[in-house]
């Protein structure tokens, strides 16, 4: 029976958590909304709609949600041909591919921006699938997701493992079934992913990497 390790992208295995936030705290101020950054980088990790919302409320113009996406993903883009791998991102898919796991991203990046990513990353050889927010029709936090991830890998629950950096991923692997892992280079406090599911947390790919004999992925 096929094993599954499911991988969020943004902060998890790039250091790009931290652009997004710059183009979405910019996006908001186009738009004239005065957004704290902080209360952005809370909010990273989840569809775009889905953070709009979070972060303007629910009584918000909804008819210029199309226009902030669309500023965020221009802004972001632009930093498209540098984005940069986190340590060890790379050589931690090549050596689960390599002991056996079926390795699948599930990330809301698409197209160009997943492109580039995979680019940065460097590890392709070792990536089975991709399962995008584009895929299901509810991203993180529902479990949709990972659940989408385990059928591209064919594996069950039971024999996955999903890593992530934000509260949003630990509540998506949670709902879904699977033991989660988390990783604090993504800039949310350990503290809050355990108490959002993780069932082990470590600073960041690398670390993983060298502390795998003793992880969830062992």
């Amino acid at each position: 029976m096929k094993r599954a390790a499911v991988f969020d992208v943004d902060g998890t295995l790039a250091d790009t958590n931290h652009l997004h936030v710059t183009a979405w705290w910019e996006a908001f101020r186009q738009a004239g909304h005065q957004v704290p950054m902080h209360a952005v980088h809370r909010a990273v990790g989840l569809p775009s709609t889905d953070l709009i919302a979070h972060l303007l409320g629910e009584d918000r113009d909804t008819s210029r949600d199309a226009e902030l996406s669309a500023a965020h993903k221009t802004l972001y883009g632009q930093y498209s041909d540098r984005l940069p791998a986190l340590p060890g991102a790379g050589r931690l898919l090549e050596r689960l591919h390599d002991d056996g796991w079926t390795v699948v991203l599930a990330t809301s990046a698409g197209g160009a921006e997943l492109a580039a990513l995979r680019r940065a990353i460097g590890a392709d050889r070792a990536i089975s699938a991709t399962a995008s927010a584009d895929d299901v029709d509810t991203g993180k936090p529902a479990p949709e997701p990972v659940e989408h991830a385990l059928e591209l890998a064919g594996a069950p629950a039971e024999r996955a493992v999903f890593v992530g950096d934000t509260v949003w991923d630990m509540r998506a692997g949670t709902r879904a079934g699977v033991r989660c892992v988390a990783l604090l280079c993504g800039g949310i406090p350990r503290a809050d992913l355990t108490q959002a599911g993780a069932d082990a947390v470590y600073d960041d790919p690398a670390h993983l990497l060298a502390s795998l004999a003793d992880s969830p992925l062992a």
